[in-house]
């Protein structure tokens, strides 16, 4: 038996890749100038081209860092276009952390920033600002302070509501570490 060679194929598990060949695989380098990594990361290179950048993933997040999907739009027209998409892809669903975060640093839901909206605060608050301007807030328009006012009895819900939804955010980011 001269000449015959043993396959690597032989016997579970294959001892190769299912598709591998021993011809050099081409990478494609990230479009960032000076870049050695793999670019495979897409990201248009203009608004409704076909042509695209392939930046690696810290290029890509750079290049992402400051986009804004509702850019130009005023907070009206934002809030219907959210609408319509979450209308129109009903069928999907969705975590809960990844909701559109609009401004801030990305880690809070459109509820809790709604929430500051109350409260009067930042959109990037820390949480004992957040604790301090609540009980503010609640003091000033709390029903034994202001008996009888249901104005005053309105505000204090929307203040501990907003309270207690910025309050369960807090507590689910200091779980996941």
């Amino acid at each position: 038996m001269v000449g015959y060679r043993r396959s690597n194929d032989w016997g579970f598990p294959r001892w190769r890749g299912y598709e591998s060949a021993r011809e050099a695989a081409n990478v494609r380098l990230c479009d960032r100038h000076g870049c050695t990594e793999p670019g495979n990361c897409p990201a248009p290179k203009s608004p409704n081209s076909p042509d695209r950048w392939y930046f690696c993933e810290k290029h890509a997040g750079e290049y992402n860092r400051k986009w804004d999907y509702f850019e130009g739009l005023d907070k009206e027209e934002a809030a219907a276009r959210a609408k319509s998409e979450q209308r129109e892809n009903a069928g999907y669903a969705e975590a809960q952390h990844y909701g559109w975060a609009s401004s801030g640093d990305g880690t809070r839901s459109d509820d809790e920033m709604r929430a500051l909206e109350v409260l009067g605060l930042e959109p990037d608050a820390d949480f004992e600002a957040v604790k301090k301007a609540w009980r503010t807030k609640a003091k000033e328009v709390h029903p034994d302070v202001r008996p009888g006012d249901e104005e005053a009895a309105k505000a204090f819900q929307a203040y501990s509501l907003a309270w207690e939804v910025l309050r369960q955010g807090e507590e689910r980011r200091s779980w996941k570490g």
